[in-house]
């Protein structure tokens, strides 16, 4: 009898992979880094068999650890880094360039000109999202021009796209499926998130020819089994979702109005809004949440470049701590209001902004002015962040009374009850803050049948520590318009 949930997730930086039980206990674990490469400024590359490599050593890894065998696996659900775009031979699986990444800017001058034609409305219509090289269109649209003799091999429906998680089913299955869910279809700028389709007229704006597209599934469906040399037998792949939509499954945000935050090295945010693909006046992503059962939950979604990145700079950079848990510590020693902020717009900032020229900065320095006021105001800079984005959410119409946070930073409860002063909301930190592994092992779950409803996912959420806003309201505006006075200045447009 299969006791046990694989969850595959493939980021950036790093694969991982967890075993869970059905309560959603963490059982074993694996990680692996793997190296970046950066061949010219503003690129950003993986080799895709350094992807694959790390994806199937960490899974034998896990299911060693856990001490089980493919049998006691139900089923296996993949997470992965958004936007990242393959091409590979559909004969050999062979990719015929680098992975370029979601973080990659080459295709910065070919977005202009598209948005000079007019196309940015088109895109933000049928897609939700801004023309960007952020998303996969046009970074595809560069292997094909860029690559010698690739457009004329995919126009004749020998070369296969995908993003990461399609082109690790492909490998797990070898080669019998090629397929992606919904939630990352949403992200690549082709697929229409109303028709819930590829959509003829982008494909043709951006040059992409049909051929090589995936087949687009639920979020939870059958994707395939892997081959049997793997990990000693068959397993069934169940479920898919790009990390942050995991994530929001992972948290048991299945009502509208309900929200995650995501804290990593940037900071995602995302609000489920139901059946209403709701269309923001304020540079938000409108994107698919999930896909269950053919019926799609939409989202809005706001975008930060650097959170969890601060601290690493604080850390790195300017050598103030040796280690991220020491800034828990020094923000206890000062007032929240000592007049210091970080900007850490050092690739520019994400929304509501969307400003790829502006530059980090510190204001406020004075001679009392010490590691603990800057790695303090580092800090807040994430709290002041994710108020703008909440800000930005508010002006579209939406409120949010409750934010579910995760991802590595939320250890720091300092930093938890600031941001809950600073959104003057209620922040709840979950039981298990592995929730975009977790997510993903949920939606492969409830398509082999262990859960029978995202009801049976929502009675497995637990809180572990609740925060609710203790500063009084007028100080915690007050430090936000200071937070907004320093943005104005580092802006390009300013």
């Amino acid at each position: 009898m299969s006791s046990y949930l694989l969850a595959l997730d493939q980021g950036t930086t790093s694969s991982r992979a967890i075993v869970f039980d059905f309560q959603g206990k963490v059982i074993a674990s694996a990680q692996q880094e793997f190296k970046q490469h950066f061949p010219h400024d503003g690129w950003v590359e993986h080799d895709p068999e350094d992807i694959w490599n790390t994806v199937l050593a960490t899974s034998r890894e896990a299911i060693a650890k856990a001490g089980i065998e493919a049998a006691d696996i139900a089923g296996i659900g993949i997470t992965n880094q958004r936007e990242t775009t393959l091409v590979w031979d559909r004969a050999t699986g062979k990719p015929v360039y680098n992975a370029i990444v979601w973080q990659d800017r080459r295709t910065s001058d070919y977005c202009k000109e598209q948005k000079s034609k007019g196309l940015e409305e088109q895109v933000k219509k049928k897609t939700g999202l801004l023309l960007d090289p952020y998303f996969s269109a046009t970074k595809l649209n560069w292997i094909l021009d860029n690559v010698e003799g690739a457009r004329q091999r995919a126009e004749q429906g020998e070369l296969a796209f995908g993003t990461v998680d399609t082109f690790l089913i492909w490998r797990l299955t070898g080669g019998e499926s090629h397929v992606t869910d919904a939630t990352n279809a949403s992200r690549t700028m082709l697929f229409n998130i109303h028709t819930q389709e590829w959509d003829r007229d982008l494909l043709e704006a951006f040059a992409v020819p049909a051929a090589v597209l995936p087949e687009v599934k639920d979020s939870s469906a059958d994707f395939g089994q892997t081959q049997a040399e793997f990990f000693g037998a068959p397993v069934r792949i169940a479920g898919v979702a790009g990390d942050q939509q995991a994530a929001l499954v992972g948290q048991a945000c299945f009502q509208p109005g309900m929200a995650k935050s995501t804290y990593g090295t940037g900071c995602f945010l995302i609000l489920n809004t139901g059946d209403k693909a709701l269309s923001s006046a304020n540079r938000l992503l409108t994107t698919v949440g999930y896909r269950l059962n053919g019926k799609v939950s939409y989202a809005l979604e706001g975008s930060i470049f650097v959170a969890g990145a601060a601290v690493q700079w604080l850390r790195d950079g300017l050598k103030l701590i040796q280690h991220a848990r020491e800034t828990e510590q020094l923000a206890k020693t000062i007032p929240v209001n000592h007049g210091v902020y970080l900007v850490p717009a050092f690739t520019g900032l994400g929304a509501p902004f969307w400003d790829p020229e502006a530059r980090g900065a510190l204001f406020g320095l004075t001679r009392d002015t010490g590691i603990a006021e800057i790695v303090t105001a580092g800090l807040q800079s994430v709290c002041f962040q994710t108020k703008d984005l909440l800000a930005a959410m508010a002006r579209d119409g939406v409120d949010i009374q409750t934010l579910r946070v995760d991802g590595g930073m939320v250890a720091n409860d300092w930093l938890i009850q600031h941001l809950a002063d600073i959104l003057r909301v209620n922040v709840d930190r979950p039981a298990v803050i592995e929730t975009t592994a977790l997510g993903a092992a949920y939606l492969a779950g409830l398509h082999v049948g262990v859960y029978q409803s995202v009801d049976d996912v929502c009675g497995l959420w637990q809180c572990q520590q609740h925060f609710s806003p203790q500063l009084p309201e007028e100080e915690a505006s007050a430090l936000h318009k200071g937070w907004s006075n320093a943005v104005k200045r580092v802006m390009s447009t300013a």
